[in-house]
């Protein structure tokens, strides 16, 4: 079994949770959800930042997807400068079976996001305070979602992009 891994990142509101909910609904069974906020706020009950205490249990998650789940689909800001080390493990774990992507979306357009959400839990002064910009991971190529995009356009991306990864 080839198992492959779906990262979903950005920025606060972006509709990360959304899509990678959409996403594992569509996978067949055996695949695994890693939501960065249920690892780190609800399980750990943990601080983000450098040297995070979910770094160890993520890259644990990481280690679980790749040798028993078909898909393993990791989800959150996951900032690239302090999930460097996490970015790294799934680059040697997954190999080239690694399909990326992170929205590129406006200030704006988040907090439009969040306000859509059921659970309006922090407000805009709190997301600005977390904002950041164009946070590529940089050795791992990511597709940007722009809020152009929709929905709908997000999934069938994701998806076509692990169908035609299962023709090679």
């Amino acid at each position: 079994m080839t198992s492959k891994l779906i990262i979903i990142r950005g920025n606060s509101g972006s509709g990360k949770t959304t899509l990678s909910k959409e996403i594992h609904h569509r996978l067949p069974r055996n695949t695994l959800l890693i939501p960065q906020d249920i690892v780190r706020r609800e399980m750990l009950n943990v601080k983000d930042g450098e040297q995070t205490l979910a770094l160890p249990l993520l890259e644990n998650l990481l280690e679980y997807g790749y040798h028993h789940c078909s898909y393993t689909i990791l989800e959150g800001i996951l900032n690239a400068k302090w999930y460097a080390d996490l970015f790294k493990k799934a680059k040697e774990l997954f190999g080239s079976q690694i399909y990326a992507y992170y929205f590129d979306i406006p200030f704006e357009e988040t907090i439009r996001r969040h306000k859509t959400r059921h659970e309006y839990s922090f407000g805009e002064e709190k997301m600005h305070s977390w904002w950041n910009e164009k946070d590529y991971i940089g050795f791992i190529s990511e597709y940007a979602f722009t809020s152009q995009m929709h929905l709908d356009d997000e999934i069938s991306i994701i998806m076509n992009d692990i169908q035609a990864g299962d023709q090679k």
